[in-house]
């Protein structure tokens, strides 16, 4: 290793190989930051950046993957290009440019950040600040005000979690990914060079999308392996050690019903916890009906997927009719307007089969 920096300090009841990794800070931020420049995606907010496409760009990649990203930003940034576009579009428009990529609470919370940051004077420059923005958490400040003003705030998403915890094999068992950032955050400060924090940030995400990596890490190609304590021992897999998460398996039945050209939907209240403003098939129960009655229809497909902490298996069953009574959550959206509605990112993928596999 290189010569110690002996500014970089941490807690003296650290583990051993998280004070050496401190020791050496300065040559590890070296080669990190070395690599970086020569091996970082040409993403684009990378490309001309400016505080609106980190912001929009730091939203939309929270538990979303890079490639799956990118279409929706470029066409986000052509129809919104800046704070203002963003603060005066309606809600509705913005959760339609939104749709597919899940998790809208961070549409709805990135739309009244934009209107909050309208109203002020200027974007505030400081982690804590941002923080009292709405859907800003410490992560999100931190790459923020790192990348857009050098501000001296370390990021610590699940990337930088592996990273950290390899580095030193912590053999903490954590109970989740969140409490690991947290108990990892003072090492990932106690490393963050004072020069171009928002680079050594964006350098240590790069790391762990691409070399990093969860499963099968590419540890030769790595340019900090000589730090790593797991990279040398050759078991960084085992790392980071985090509880198994406790899964429940829902099962819900859903209508497929259609009259004179147009289809039954369930759209949910502005103020509805999830999928606000968000159509889908109406189940059972909100089409009037039991699943045991609904169930003696056409099994039309059955879905699975998963949200947080539930396995949802989703069964689509034809029915002819439905009640006369329906309640005004439930629409009739002709089917050549359902591109133009917004639709949960999975019912929009399994409409879309249904109508090319039963049309009628």
């Amino acid at each position: 290793m290189p010569a110690p920096n002996d500014r970089h300090e941490i807690r003296g009841s650290a583990p051993a190989p998280e004070r050496e990794l401190v020791r050496h800070a300065r040559g590890f931020g070296r080669a990190l930051s070395a690599w970086y420049r020569t091996s970082a995606r040409p993403l684009p907010w990378r490309q001309a950046p400016s505080l609106y496409k980190t912001v929009v760009s730091e939203f939309m990649l929270q538990q979303t993957q890079v490639k799956t990203v990118l279409p929706y930003l470029a066409r986000w940034l052509e129809e919104l290009p800046d704070f203002a576009a963003l603060a005066a579009a309606p809600e509705a428009r913005v959760l339609k440019l939104w749709e597919g990529l899940g998790y809208y609470s961070r549409a709805r919370n990135l739309h009244r950040l934009a209107q909050a940051i309208a109203a002020l004077p200027s974007a505030p420059r400081d982690a804590a600040a941002w923080q009292e923005l709405p859907g800003v958490g410490p992560y999100t400040a931190a790459a923020i005000t790192s990348i857009s003003f050098s501000a001296p705030a370390a990021c610590v998403d699940g990337n930088v979690v592996r990273i950290l915890a390899r580095l030193t094999s912590d053999a903490t068992l954590h109970r989740d990914s969140a409490s690991a950032a947290k108990t990892l955050a003072p090492l990932a400060a106690a490393l963050l060079p004072a020069a171009n924090p928002g680079g050594h940030n964006q350098a240590m995400m790069e790391l762990g999308a691409t070399v990093c990596l969860r499963s099968n890490p590419l540890c030769p190609q790595c340019p900090v392996r000589e730090f790593c304590s797991a990279g040398l021992r050759g078991n960084p897999g085992d790392y980071p050690r985090l509880a198994p998460k406790k899964m429940e398996r829902l099962s819900l039945t859903r209508v497929w019903c259609q009259r004179r050209g147009a289809l039954l939907l369930h759209l949910s209240a502005n103020g509805a916890r999830r999928f606000a403003a968000m159509h889908e098939l109406p189940t059972a129960d909100q089409a009037g009906s039991t699943p045991g009655a609904v169930e003696r229809g056409e099994l039309l497909a059955k879905k699975r997927r998963g949200i947080t902490r539930y396995q949802i298996t989703e069964s689509i069953f034809r029915v002819s009719s439905v009640s006369k009574n329906l309640s005004k959550e439930l629409v009739w959206v002709p089917i050549d307007e359902l591109e133009s509605v917004t639709l949960s990112g999975p019912h929009r993928r399994w409409i879309r089969e249904i109508l090319l596999a039963a049309p009628a």
